[in-house]
């Protein structure tokens, strides 16, 4: 028995199948599409992330790594709009890790600015301290040298008015009033001789003259006289 096939019969059998398999393709695809959600939880981090190296001074200290944040978060967001949610996850993700590192950075930098702030200022204060100290010792030394040369010009004058006095010269004036010296005793009068007494006297020593009348009259010795009161 011979079969006879006609052209019709099998394209006719073929555009059935190869709607089924378009329509099975597309089906998949938006099944594939609706599977993924939409990654709200990542996008939020990398915003929550993207501020906090903001205030940390990111833009200051790392802009670079603050620019890449910045950069992949604007195409996290156009992911979105496009409903390319794995796409947009992937770049949440690595926008959430760019700003971490921007806002690491930032604090590190600060911190190490604020310690060279001190160390500055420890060296401003050291320097003052220093030429105070410097200042100090100049004036300590000049009153000392004022004191030393009172002191010698004192010990000068000293010696000066002990070596007028034994020269004989004056001693040169001073402020302080000259002490009070005794009067000298007034010169006693040169002793006259007196008259030697007579012959007739010395060979009559018992004969005595009335008072009221001349002549030599003894007077006794004064060791005598302390010898008779005795």
């Amino acid at each position: 028995m011979v079969h006879i096939f006609s052209p019709l019969t099998v394209r006719k059998r073929r555009i059935p199948t190869a709607a089924s398999v378009l329509l099975l393709t597309v089906s998949l695809t938006l099944g594939g599409c609706a599977s993924v959600p939409p990654p709200d939880n990542l996008m939020n981090q990398a915003q929550a992330q993207l501020q906090s190296a903001r205030d940390a001074g990111a833009p200051d200290y790392d802009p670079v790594d603050f620019g890449f944040a910045q950069d992949k978060f604007q195409q996290a967001q156009q992911a979105m709009a496009n409903r390319k949610y794995d796409q947009a996850a992937d770049l949440a993700d690595e926008s959430r890790a760019d700003a971490t590192l921007a806002r690491t950075k930032a604090q590190l930098a600060a911190a190490r600015a604020q310690i060279q702030s001190k160390t500055d200022a420890n060296s401003r204060l050291r320097s003052q301290n220093a030429e105070a100290q410097s200042e100090n010792d100049q004036h300590y030394q000049q009153q000392k040298a004022q004191l030393a040369a009172q002191m010698a010009a004192t010990q000068q004058q000293d010696n000066g008015q002990g070596n007028g006095q034994d020269d004989g010269n004056p001693a040169p004036s001073s402020s302080a009033p000259a002490p009070a010296t005794s009067s000298p005793l007034p010169q006693q009068a040169p002793m006259q001789e007196m008259p030697a007494p007579s012959s007739s006297v010395l060979g009559n020593p018992q004969q005595q003259q009335q008072p009221g009348q001349g002549g030599f009259q003894t007077v006794p010795d004064a060791g005598q006289q302390n010898s008779g009161g005795q």
